[in-house]
């Protein structure tokens, strides 16, 4: 089988992908709530996508988008509170929600804190949308996306679409989106940069399709925006 092929957007470096990715993600925001009145949008967690968010929440972005029609969703999270330094809503909060005017209604946080987490994967699946209109994704050195890890049992997901996962690292209990919500979601956005991420990087998007130990290709038909150092090994970068 034959993957699909990526949209590879290279820019110079990490400085220029937040610059050229914010802009993306603010006009396809911006773009489905004129045709559709709203969007829903899942953020990632990690360090590549802060500087994005950052600009996001500053003029002339944040202008263009009409914060009060979005709805905000996460991938993942780590199972610590929400103003845990790992927290993948905290950071997003910290730089991006607390600084635009998107309502507290409309912001979906993963309880992944939770006591019984399994409960709170059942509860985000039920008001996670059918279809996201936008999904923010990163990129692991070791191949995973979202906390989707290589040979994790979430992969083998078809049915729930927010299940509990562990992650090879602390703090490692985790809840996580899983392939069907990839697979539904109108666009996607795969954020890398450095040079650390060069050998996945090609691997991912050259290498053979093999989903269960490169996790990440499940987002092989999103719009992947690298930096030079991220995209070095690459044969065929823009």
């Amino acid at each position: 089988m034959s993957p699909p092929r990526p949209r590879q957007l290279v820019v110079e470096d990490a400085r220029r992908l937040a610059d050229v990715a914010a802009e993306w993600i603010a006009a396809a925001i911006a773009g489905e709530i004129r045709e559709h009145g709203g969007c829903a949008v899942a953020l990632a967690g990690g360090h590549t996508p802060r500087p994005v968010y950052e600009r996001l929440a500053r003029d002339p972005l944040a202008r263009r988008i009409d914060w009060r029609n979005v709805d905000i969703y996460f991938g993942d999270e780590r199972a610590v509170p929400p103003d845990d330094p790992a927290s993948n809503y905290g950071a997003a909060a910290a730089v991006l929600l607390s600084r635009v005017p998107v309502p507290a209604a409309r912001v979906h946080r993963m309880e992944a804190e939770r006591g019984d987490r399994d409960a709170a994967a059942r509860d985000y699946d039920r008001i996670l949308p059918q279809h996201l209109d936008l999904l923010l994704l990163g990129l692991g050195g070791d191949g995973h996306t979202l906390s989707l890890f290589p040979g994790s049992a979430a992969l083998d997901e078809r049915e729930r679409r927010v299940v509990p996962a562990t992650g090879p690292t602390p703090p490692r209990e985790r809840l996580t989106a899983t392939p069907p919500v990839i697979a539904s979601a109108r666009r996607i956005a795969v954020l890398v940069a450095g040079a650390d991420k060069a050998a996945i990087v090609a691997r991912v998007l050259e290498g053979p399709l093999r989903p269960r130990d490169l996790p990440a290709q499940l987002a092989l038909g999103g719009v992947w925006f690298l930096d030079r150092e991220a995209a070095a090994r690459l044969r065929t970068a823009a």
